[in-house]
């Protein structure tokens, strides 16, 4: 079975609960230590017994000086409880407080702890990805979350990447744990990733290009007017056109070098294969061959 399929699997599985190695945390976060100082952070998808995530920012709390620590655990059918950790005169202190609810980021309990935090830092579950990361743009918060990477081709999330309201971290994610029918295991997915509205380096780093625009290795797209680049590493440096890119252009995407124009699934144009017509693809095709996810890119001058 792929990657893919167990990320599949996971999405329709009753209880998406996958814990984020301290590892992983420890590799993604340190780009970001300048931001928490004298914040709110907020875990809103963790179970503060289990959380790395919590145990990252504990472990932490006085050397990236934060002002207040809070993570919200889920019950599926009872009321919950908070974790809360900050510090005062008489040093730092870490508070359990019962849950009027049940603990679920949609519940009018945990987003009055959204609205009072700073930067938001979880795993939120893969299966309801769509309603977290809207609900973190109406409420305007800061944040560092763990998500598929296939979430670039979500018609609902890709116009946050256009726009420079989203973009991708530094690391990958693996393998996370699970429980499978009361045992500990390890759940190992592919494409997994970090995002964040934070500002970062990384974002500031041009691509190095060195492959010139010969048309004979570029060919156009039959019902799009753009050439097809098949690999990040191929693109032209001489090219000032639209060009159609993989999804891992994202990785290294900054938005001061090239401008994202769209995305297949959006613009795509009626094709005709063997003589039948094809309308409303969601992907781009030359000659019969149709080709994966592509984003319409074009370099700044």
């Amino acid at each position: 079975m792929s990657k893919n399929s167990n990320l599949n699997r996971a999405k329709k599985a009753q209880k998406d609960e996958f814990y984020t190695r301290l590892s992983d945390i420890e590799n993604e976060l340190k780009h970001y230590r300048k931001y928490f100082a004298d914040k709110v952070i907020f875990c809103n998808c963790d179970d503060p017994e289990y959380s790395h995530f919590w145990k990252y920012f504990n472990i932490n709390f006085e050397v990236l000086k934060i002002r207040k620590l809070v993570a919200t655990h889920y019950e599926t059918e009872k009321s919950s409880y908070k974790l809360e950790m900050y510090k005062d005169e008489k040093g730092v202190h870490t508070d359990i407080k019962t849950l009027k609810e049940n603990g679920d980021f949609r519940s009018p309990e945990c987003v009055e702890l959204l609205k009072q935090s700073d930067i938001v830092v979880t795993n939120p579950p893969f299966s309801l990805f769509r309603e977290y990361i809207a609900q973190l743009m109406e409420y305007d918060k800061k944040f560092i979350i763990i998500g598929s990477k296939n979430a670039i081709t979500y018609k609902e999330f890709f116009p946050l990447l256009k726009e420079n309201k989203v973009w991708i971290g530094y690391t990958n994610v693996h393998e996370f744990k699970t429980e499978i029918d009361g045992e500990e295991k390890v759940q190992k997915f592919g494409n997994i990733g970090w995002y964040t509205n934070l500002d970062i380096d990384k974002r500031h780093e041009n691509m190095i290009l060195y492959k010139d625009y010969i048309p004979e290795e570029y060919p156009k797209y039959d019902n799009y007017d753009a050439i097809e680049v098949s690999k990040v590493a191929k693109i032209p440096v001489d090219y000032d056109g639209v060009m159609g890119v993989p999804m891992t252009f994202m990785d290294k995407y900054n938005p001061e070098q090239f401008e994202i124009i769209d995305a297949d699934f959006n613009v795509a144009g009626t094709v005709f294969i063997d003589g039948k017509e094809k309308s409303n693809p969601s992907r781009f095709y030359v000659g019969t061959e149709r080709k994966y996810a592509r984003i319409l890119v074009r370099r700044i001058k």
